[in-house]
């Protein structure tokens, strides 16, 4: 009889009710319980918890009865509200925006990698991450926008809302983009195959090969995003690969030490056999961690996928944390709030940096239909045209060592600044005062996309350079100029049209990284000439390389960037509206309210920088020698000169600030990197040194806000923290900005 009551227990619990996939979830986060805990407890892997909460997998018996008893007992803990089990309306045919409150952030969700050395970093020093407010602060609530669809008879759509993209859907009404800008493609415990689309939809993926894939992608799948700009071109679907799609189609899981070298499998490997019969082709760069596969172009139609491999690193954990970890359905959430505000990955965040330059100003546009009525290539007014600058043409001030143009100087030359262009950030600190001393805090303070904001509204050169002797300066003409600024004295300065005096010890010269005061002629950008013009001094430029064919390049790359950027810190609660003590309080812990989305974030200030340090990427071994060009000058995005133009006058951005600073409140930095300044100050916050009056900024000064080129909270130290690194390490010049953040010291750095 027991037997038969055994039997009978065991068909109840093969249909145990269950709720929903998104409120599993809900309870489970409730609780602070982790995903890792409950498989732990029912003794099934994290990924099988994982499909259960995304309802890609129903779980069975006997841990479908233990599940469901779980979760009745979390049910009754945490009864769900109106707003928990509310769900946006479907339409049939179109994408219908809503929005809900999010649940809290999942307990298992990892801190992200705040690290931010980008790949071609736009300078030598790195974005020193954000740090929390020393005020407590309320999350807030965020909502994430879901979309509907009708699903096809090979989609599913699970109430996983957590994946739905928070920002406008990235295919918009294009039907032939309806399923969005990418997939995730894994396969489940059941050995079926799923591609992961934004907004929540999983596709069933009939391939079962990489050729078949790809051409899944291109026929059936419904992926791809449509162009930024008129003369533009639709972008390509994106296919993400789960360590599980690799090992269904054959690919390694790793690459080995030598493929990791090469950036890319061998070429005899079976898959890229396949589709060489299949007749795909690769790009030169081959079947690496950012593959491109496809065919030739037939009139207008483009047949191409890209193909994204995390476990090969095609995330970068600096720039995209946590994001290769991620389940399938979360990643294409990350991925595709980037896409869709940004533009689809073509590589990493340096390289989608410029190719979104290049995507929102294409080098070629449609002519006016000619007598016979058709239309010709023709260069598109305001790009950098299709063709490189030829490297016998650059100004040798202009390159970096081993440079063509430089062939013909001796092989251990060392270029001093009257030989080369050197604009880069700051890294420069001084002593302290005995007044600063006297203080009883460190406080640092960093400018939002800084980089960004240079590169807003600057004019730079489209062409080449021509060379000029003797030139009268004009502010207005982008190029590199040969000028002594020696004499330019930081002690009685012009501030707006008032002449104030400083104390020009206490600043950093604001012609050198390093702050040091100018000995002789040296070849500087056009905005750093024009702010000694600004400060008061005459200027007589010795010579000089110019540029006549002007334009504002960078203005739609920034209104993207700022754009997307705003918006995601606007989902993790930061809004550009706020007060200074609101957004001092809203800073405070703003990753951990939506970890993914925090992710993004990072994304963004990592493209931007990156995309300015590929404007002059050095050579990549590949047999290089000094003097020999190399694969990226054969680009029309090689621009060392935009980049220079950028950092300059972001640097000199920032020396504004300081000046103005100086002259209205006394105080001085004590340290600088890159776009992080330190003051001393007798509180902890901000708003102890910064001079707000009834809640507004001094005029021209630094404003706290989360808008580019205004400032954040970096971190806060006591001075006697200061003063104890400087002597431990016997470097009175110790540039303590490097460290403000958590106060610890990981290398040493004598200031020099």
């Amino acid at each position: 009889m027991s037997e038969l009551f055994d039997a009978v227990d065991a068909l109840l619990a093969s249909r145990a009710v269950l709720p929903p996939p998104a409120e599993r979830k809900r309870l489970r986060a409730a609780h602070g319980l982790t995903i890792d805990e409950v498989a732990t407890a029912l003794k099934v892997r994290r990924a099988t918890v994982s499909g259960w909460e995304s309802g890609k997998t129903e779980p069975r018996p006997p841990e479908r009865d233990a599940y469901a008893r779980l979760l009745d007992k979390l049910a009754e803990l945490y009864p769900a509200t109106q707003a928990d089990t509310a769900t946006p309306a479907a339409a049939p045919d179109a994408a219908v925006p809503a929005t809900f409150t999010a649940a809290p952030a999942p307990a298992e969700a990892q801190t992200l990698s705040t690290g931010e050395a980008p790949e071609a970093a736009v300078m030598t020093a790195t974005e020193n991450p954000q740090t929390p407010a020393p005020v407590a602060a309320a999350p807030a609530a965020v909502t994430r926008p879901a979309r509907t669809a009708r699903p096809s008879s090979t989609s599913r759509r699970p109430g996983a809302k957590k994946a739905a993209p928070a920002g406008t859907r990235a295919g918009g009404a294009d039907p032939r983009f309806e399923n969005g800008p990418l997939a995730v493609v894994d396969v489940d415990d059941d050995g079926k195959v799923l591609a992961y689309c934004t907004g929540g939809l999983v596709l069933d993926v009939p391939a079962k090969s990489i050729p078949a894939l790809v051409d899944w992608t291109l026929r059936e799948a419904k992926l791809g995003a449509p162009k930024l700009s008129g003369p533009g071109k639709d972008a390509d679907p994106l296919i993400v690969l789960t360590e599980a799609a690799l090992e269904r189609y054959g690919l390694p899981v790793t690459l080995t030490e030598e493929e990791k070298h090469a950036g890319r499998i061998p070429e005899g490997h079976k898959v890229i056999k396949q589709l060489a019969r299949a007749e795909w082709k690769l790009t030169k760069r081959g079947f690496g961690p950012w593959a491109r596969i496809y065919r030739p172009a037939t009139g207008s139609e483009r047949a191409c996928v890209q193909l994204c491999i995390p476990s090969w690193n095609a995330l970068d954990t600096r720039h995209w944390g946590t994001a290769a970890q991620l389940p399938p359905a979360e990643l294409a959430r990350v991925l595709g709030v980037y896409a869709s505000r940004v533009m689809t990955p073509r590589g990493s965040t340096a390289v989608t940096g410029l190719e979104l330059m290049t995507v929102l100003h294409p080098p070629t546009r449609a002519s006016e239909p000619d007598a016979d009525g058709k239309r010709h290539s023709e260069h598109n007014p305001g790009s950098l045209g299709k063709d490189a600058i030829d490297p016998m043409n650059w100004p040798p001030c202009e390159v970096p060592d081993g440079h063509p143009v430089l062939k013909d100087l001796p092989r251990f030359h060392v270029r001093g600044p009257g030989e080369k262009l050197f604009e880069e950030a700051y890294d420069w600190a001084r002593p302290m005062t005995e007044a600063e001393y006297a203080l009883r805090y460190l406080v640092g303070i960093d400018i939002n996309m800084a980089f960004a904001a240079g590169a807003n509204g600057l004019t730079v050169g489209l062409g080449e350079a021509t060379h000029v002797k003797a030139p009268a300066f004009d502010p207005k003409l982008p190029g590199s100029w040969l000028v002594d600024l020696s004499h330019v004295d930081l002690s009685r300065v012009k501030v707006g049209k008032e002449w104030v005096n400083l104390d020009g010890s206490l600043l950093p010269s604001p012609f050198t990284p390093k702050g040091e005061r100018p000995e002789g002629p040296a070849w500087y950008a056009t905005p750093t000439v024009a702010y000694a013009v600004e400060l008061g001094y005459d200027v007589a430029p010795i010579e000089a390389y110019v540029r006549y064919e002007t334009g504002r390049y960078l203005d739609g790359w920034y209104t993207r960037l700022r754009d997307a950027y705003l918006a995601t810190m606007a989902d993790l609660g930061v809004h550009a509206d706020l007060s200074p003590e609101d957004f001092l309080v809203a800073m405070n812990g703003y990753k951990d309210r939506d970890p993914e989305l925090a992710i993004v974030a990072t994304a963004i200030k990592a493209t931007v920088k990156g995309g300015l340090g590929k404007l002059r990427e050095r050579p990549r071994a590949e047999g290089w020698r000094p003097g020999e060009p190399w694969r990226a000058l054969s680009r029309p995005t090689w621009r060392p000169d935009i980049r220079a133009a950028v950092i300059s006058r972001t640097r000199i951005n920032l020396h504004r600030k300081i000046v103005k600073h100086a002259s209205f409140t006394g105080q001085y930095p004590i340290a600088i990197l890159s776009d992080c300044v330190v003051y001393a100050a007798n509180g902890p916050s901000p708003l102890d040194f910064l001079p707000y009056r009834e809640g507004k900024p001094l005029p021209g000064g630094f404003k706290l806000g989360v808008n580019p080129g205004l400032v954040k909270h970096e971190g806060t130290q006591e001075v006697l923290w200061g003063e104890g690194v400087r002597e431990q390490f016997n470097a009175p010049t110790l540039n303590l900005a490097r460290y403000i953040k958590d106060g610890t010291v990981t290398d040493e750095d004598t200031g020099e």
